[in-house]
């Protein structure tokens, strides 16, 4: 089986090297970028499986970087980030970051959230389900491929795994602990809110009256198909 292949953006050349080694150790492929700029610059001449990036860089921010990745490219994103409070995890979640870590951080917890990202993105490409269709959009749970009028919508790993949720119920009330138990990792509580609120976002034209992905008040969340309920 091939090596999964990491690409570590941070200004920090100390923590990249110890990043490095201690990822080459563990059976991963390491690739490392000193700033946004030339990260970008890696990106349009190598394919990466997932990304760690430190939030608070110099220059362009991993936030802002991530932003602008998100138009174009699905990869999954681990951030780092110095800032222990919860508005700024929120805020990397909401950007499209699948998972985060605080700095000082221990290497090994490390190592087992990239390869929970790296087993869901897998479990998660290998769904055998149908593709479900609402208003202009499709999904396909084989495929983790949302389109809005056959044009590509980039979501993120842990908004793949919401929208297989809702496709495996569709027209289903599905509760907190219901898509907590699908997406794993430290999605659960505020940051399932956050998650719904992030796809719905991609979903609707006037999130604030949803159409589709609507909330039933003290239940949770369903997803309004083309399809008759079950």
């Amino acid at each position: 089986m091939s090596q999964h292949h990491i690409l570590v953006i941070d200004d920090d050349e100390r923590l990249r090297d110890l990043l490095r080694r201690f990822l080459e150790e563990s059976g991963f492929r390491v690739t490392d970028a000193a700033n946004a700029s030339e990260a970008r610059q890696i990106l349009t001449c190598l394919v990466f499986d997932l990304l760690i990036i430190d939030i608070m860089m110099p220059g362009e921010t991993g936030l802002e970087f991530l932003q602008e990745l998100r138009k174009k490219d699905n990869v999954p994103v681990l951030f780092l980030t110095a800032m222990s409070e919860t508005e700024h995890r929120i805020e990397g979640l909401e950007t499209g970051a699948d998972d985060y870590m605080s700095k000082p951080f221990e290497p090994r917890e490390l190592v087992l959230r990239i390869k929970r990202i790296l087993e869901r993105k897998a479990t998660i490409s290998h769904e055998p389900n149908a593709l479900i269709n609402f208003g202009p959009f499709a999904f396909d749970p084989a495929t983790s491929t949302l389109t809005r009028d056959e044009e590509r919508i980039h979501i993120t790993t842990a908004e793949q795994q919401l929208l297989a949720s809702f496709a495996n119920a569709p027209d289903t009330v599905l509760s907190r602990d219901d898509l907590s138990s699908a997406v794993e990792g430290r999605m659960e509580g505020r940051s399932i809110d956050v998650a719904v609120a992030r796809l719905r976002r991609k979903l609707e034209p006037d999130p604030r009256h949803p159409v589709f992905l609507q909330t039933v008040r003290n239940r949770g969340w369903l997803l309004r198909t083309d399809r008759p309920p079950r």
